[in-house]
């Protein structure tokens, strides 16, 4: 009952964040998202992401995660927000490397790369547990 009930309040809550989210301009290319990545608000809340699952993962899982199934829904989550960002960068690249220019020669493209594969390891790690 109660994964019933959660379910549809996920599904609710998701649907009226994207029903009122403000417009967002379109990202047309690596690079823009590489700006927004490294603006200082964004390195400031990814370090305190990671530093935020590496506590939970040494000090947390070792000292709670047994009992308390929260510890590993925080760390995905917590990695989740960086995946996004991530995922989106690499759609992107994917996209424009179809149809007009190779994406994949940025390094920026291989480090969004990199941070989907960790963050997703992390995330299928803690999420079967």
């Amino acid at each position: 009952m109660f994964g019933v009930v959660g379910c549809i309040l996920c599904v609710v809550g998701s649907v009226g964040i994207v029903l009122h989210a403000p417009k967002e301009r379109e990202i047309n290319s690596v690079g823009e998202i590489w700006h927004f990545a490294t603006q200082p608000g964004f390195i400031v809340y990814s370090c305190v992401a990671v530093v935020g699952a590496l506590f939970l993962i040494f000090w947390a899982v070792k000292r709670s995660g047994h009992r308390k199934m929260l510890v590993y829904i925080a760390i995905c989550s917590l990695m989740g927000s960086l995946t996004v960002i991530s995922v989106k960068a690499v759609a992107i690249a994917l996209k424009l490397s179809f149809s007009e220019s190779n994406q994949f020669i940025y390094v920026q493209t291989w480090f969004f790369i990199f941070v989907v594969i960790i963050c997703c390891l992390v995330q299928l790690n803690y999420l079967n547990k």
